[in-house]
């Protein structure tokens, strides 16, 4: 598990809980009624602090991050505190890679006859006068 790139999708989670609780994203319980992404972020935050190597790192980026949610010096910040505490742990790393949503491919198929598909060994045909030939 790569610790930079975990790394870099956990933040968004966590920015998000900080820009909706500010510093008491630290300490708050995940919220049931927080939209899915604030949520995440909050329990991410709780695991990284359950690391009491971390936690100091973490707690002085989240409180910088609070008083200025969209300066990017201090996004940057925290990215790096997670990134550190990512990098001494490969445990830590691969639990919070699964609480990441199951990235993947979208397709959107629009207006008549569309189709949307992934792989397909076969013939498609959406065509009502289509003739098909092998």
């Amino acid at each position: 598990m790569d610790a930079l790139l975990v790394a870099n999708q956990l933040v968004p989670y966590v920015t998000a809980a900080v820009g909706a609780y500010g510093t008491a994203a630290l300490t708050r319980a995940a919220d049931a009624g927080a939209d899915a992404t604030v949520s995440l972020g909050q329990r991410i935050l709780q695991r990284l602090r359950g690391r009491e190597e971390s936690r100091e790192g973490i707690d002085e980026a989240v409180q910088d991050l609070a008083a200025a949610p969209e300066d990017e010096d201090f996004q940057a910040a925290l990215r790096a505190q997670i990134k550190r505490a990512l990098l001494a742990d490969a445990e830590l790393t691969a639990e919070l890679a699964r609480l990441l949503p199951v990235g993947g491919t979208s397709f959107t198929a629009s207006g008549q006859g569309a189709v949307a598909v992934q792989h397909n060994s076969g013939i498609i045909s959406t065509g009502s006068d289509a003739t098909i030939q092998r």
